[in-house]
Parts: structure tokens; sequence; C-alpha cells
């Protein structure tokens, strides 16, 4: 006990420390919010990372995240704390700074019925986490559940920087 809360403590001591001016809001994602998503990023390949703070394999998965944003600027990247545990702000925003993914597009569950924000995304999708969709410029998206190898995703993003045919 005392080390979850030693744990807990010192994720909260590291979110203060990030400044303000490197990250990008952690935006609550409601009912509405997947609809809004789509149409802010359509003709854009973007990926979108579902993945939580109690998750052991997101934990691995975010930092590689963070290097495929560094290289390859022209797509857009989205993560969305999906945990079904209550969301913390605080360790959220931590683990997101620490794998580099603070400047990118982030949202974090904040409807208490996460039931309906999963059926909104995909009517298929039981909660199961981390889960990327991959979203190609005219729309057609490929979900990967569980982790997400590197090179899987550096091939989707060759593609949709390769003209089309």
């Amino acid at each position: 006990m005392k080390r979850l809360l030693l744990a807990v403590m010192l994720l909260l001591t590291s979110a203060a420390l990030v400044p303000a001016s490197q990250e990008s809001p952690l935006r609550p994602f409601e009912r509405g919010s997947w609809k809004e998503l789509l149409h802010s990023h359509a003709g854009h390949p973007t990926l979108v990372h579902f993945w939580g703070v109690t998750c052991g394999p997101c934990k691995i998965e975010l930092p590689e995240l963070g290097e495929f944003m560094k290289h390859h600027p022209a797509i857009d990247v989205v993560t969305i704390s999906a945990d079904l545990v209550p969301n913390l702000a605080p360790a959220t925003r931590s683990m997101l700074q620490n794998a580099g993914l603070s400047s990118a597009e982030n949202w974090i569950f904040s409807d208490g019925f996460a039931e309906r924000l999963r059926f909104e995304i995909d009517p298929t999708w039981q909660g199961d986490i981390p889960r990327t969709m991959l979203i190609s410029s005219n729309g057609e998206i490929t979900t990967i559940d569980g982790s997400a190898a590197p090179a899987d995703l550096d091939k989707w993003a060759g593609e949709q920087a390769a003209p089309a045919k």
C-alpha cells in the first residue's frame, strides 16, 4: 500500500513539473466526441490510440507511439485514455509527457458510462486496451486490438505518404 501511495504521489508531482506551454490540453471524451474527432481529422491520415494508466502493455507502447509521432509528422496522432477505473488526469498527463506524447491531441474518457462511449466508437468493442485505429485520408479504418507493432505502424504511415494508384 505504501508503494502504491508513493507511486501516485510521484506521478502527481511529475505532472506538475511539465510546463503548460509544451503540452496540449487533456480534452474530455464525452458523448459526441468521436464524431467531432473524425470530423476534425477528415482527409488526414490519423492514428488513434486507446490506452489506460493501469494497462501494462500500454506503458510499453506509449513511448513507441511517441517515437512514431516524432518520425511521422504528417500523421495526426490522437490518444484517448479509456481506463475503466477512475481516470486520473494528473497520472494521464504524466504518462503522456514521459512517452513524448504531451503535444499530441490527447483525450480522456470523462463520461461515467464508458460503455456508451465505446459503442459510439465501435459497437463491437468490449473495452480491451490497448487498441489502435488507423484512419487513412479517405476515411478507411483499420483496427489493431492489442499492442501495435512499430514496424506495422511505420508501414501504414509509408502507405499514407505514397501517391494513390
